[in-house]
């Protein structure tokens, strides 16, 4: 039976079918994977009309660029979603890399929307992360209680049927639920019995997670009822690079106390985003520490949410290594292969069963994975899998 697509999943498809040639002759081999459309938002690409930014980042140069800012800079993209017209909405972090310098960087959802045809993305709007209504407990930086980088650092995103996000922070980690127009609408969400340095509520608890290695990723089940917030770094006492998946009730909004472990090809690597395929397979973005030239690692596994080894952990099969994709068609002038060399990788979004949109976070200015001493542009690209993926149609929605 052939499956109608939502509105959502026709307009993205159409975007990438005719953003260039078609799928055919040229299709990756089994096991493979290809770059097939490229496109990038230049670093230096600012919210027009927005408050000043970067104070915090002293007034040296950095890769090139000179801080502080005269507006807030369109940057540091770790989720996306797809949106009805073909326009995707990037969830940005914390700012500038830490809780101290980011006080000034206004957390905000921008929506872009890429031309793969001419390699160019635009911005078309967004919203910024509120709390009008006084849910956060403890103090906030701004007195008109928009959320700054100080506040949370968000770094992963879902949305529900009704049009609400859920995002998940690292500093608690806490997850977030907030209304179409960013408005915060309950207090956060705590993981029980797990606490980074950075949260507030833990008094003289020591911390048992390290900094920054909260929901870098949440999953949401093809049913919308349940969320996957994985954890991106390793709860003291935990087996060294063993990560916990979390179930989280939306309809309880709470977690239910059912968790997996994700097993790290390294304990010094990173998860940097997850996507449910099914009800049972998640994609899950893994990756070194590393940029430019010295980056070796950085993959995307199809994992399991079942055990069949019987090893304790989800079972992980590799479906794309991002340092080495295809590029048969010389995409976005580069080489073969094409290598996406980016310290964080943070956002991934399945297309179809046979292509996944990705997107780099370019820490601006931080970051010059592509170029040394230049920062990173915020660089998009669709890859073809040589892998079928068992996609359930509410994915695509």
């Amino acid at each position: 039976m052939k499956t109608k697509l939502s509105a959502s999943a026709a307009a993205v498809a159409l975007v990438i079918a005719t953003a260039g040639p078609a799928y055919g002759g040229d299709e990756p081999a089994p096991g493979e994977a290809q770059l097939h459309q490229f496109a990038k938002l230049p670093a230096q690409t600012f919210v027009p009309g927005s408050e000043p930014s970067g104070s915090r980042l002293g007034t040296a140069p950095i890769n090139g660029i000179t801080p502080p800012f005269a507006n807030q800079p369109v940057q540091g993209f770790s989720g996306v979603l797809r949106n009805a017209d073909g326009s995707f909405e990037m969830l940005s972090d914390n700012g500038y890399g830490n809780k101290a310098n980011s006080a000034d960087f206004i957390l905000r959802i921008q929506r872009v929307k890429p031309n793969f045809h001419t390699g160019a993305v635009d911005v078309v709007g967004g919203i910024n992360l509120t709390d009008p209504n006084n849910h956060v407990p403890f103090p906030l930086t701004r007195p008109d209680r928009v959320l700054s980088g100080f506040d949370f650092d968000p770094e992963s995103i879902v949305r529900l049927p009704d049009g609400t996000y859920w995002i998940g922070d690292e500093f608690g980690p806490f997850l977030l639920h907030f209304d179409c127009a960013g408005r915060l609408l309950s207090p956060p969400v705590s993981l029980p019995g797990v606490f980074s340095p950075e949260n507030p509520f833990r008094g003289t608890t020591p911390a048992n997670l390290g900094g920054s290695k909260g929901f870098e990723s949440i999953a949401i089940s093809p049913d919308r009822r349940t969320l996957y917030p994985l954890l991106e770094g390793v709860v003291a006492g935990d087996p060294a690079g063993s990560l916990r998946l979390n179930e989280f009730s939306v309809q309880s909004g709470a977690y239910t106390g059912r968790t997996w472990r994700y097993q790290l090809e390294n304990p010094a690597y990173a998860v940097a985003d997850a996507v449910m395929v099914n009800q049972r397979q998640i994609l899950v973005i893994e990756r070194d520490n590393n940029q430019g030239d010295a980056a070796l690692f950085k993959k995307i596994y199809l994992a399991d949410l079942r055990d069949r080894d019987g090893n304790g952990a989800m079972d992980k099969t590799e479906v794309a290594d991002l340092l080495n994709l295809a590029n048969p068609r010389g995409v976005g002038g580069f080489g073969d292969p094409f290598r996406f060399p980016f310290f964080t990788i943070e956002s991934l979004l399945i297309l179809d069963n046979r292509t996944l949109l990705i997107a780099n976070d370019n820490n601006f200015p931080l970051s010059a994975g592509r170029t040394p001493g230049k920062p990173d542009d915020n660089e998009m690209i669709a890859v073809r899998l040589g892998t079928t993926l068992d996609v359930d149609h509410r994915v695509l929605h």
